[in-house]
């Protein structure tokens, strides 16, 4: 039980150091600690078009979240 605990603290620490260094474009959600995660296990051997198809991924991923929050936003603010 340690070891989840010390891994979901080590992603943790790492996506308030990155909300504090570098706030998320308007357009896209902040990293969160399972994307973080998802780019940590991209392995550093593999093939760039994988790197980049990978980070290209989690861009699209981040967009996609963010323009369903601002829907979802918008349409209770309509039915309220």
């Amino acid at each position: 039980m340690t070891s989840p605990m010390l891994a979901h603290a080590f992603l943790a620490v790492i996506r308030a150091g990155e909300h504090y260094e570098h706030p998320a474009p308007t357009r896209l959600i902040a990293l969160t600690c399972n994307e973080i995660q998802r780019l940590f296990a991209l392995p550093a051997a593999s093939p760039n078009d994988q790197r980049d198809h990978r980070l290209r991924w989690s861009l699209w991923r981040r967009r996609h979240q963010a323009r369903a929050r601002d829907c979802h936003y918008r349409r209770r603010e309509a039915t309220t």
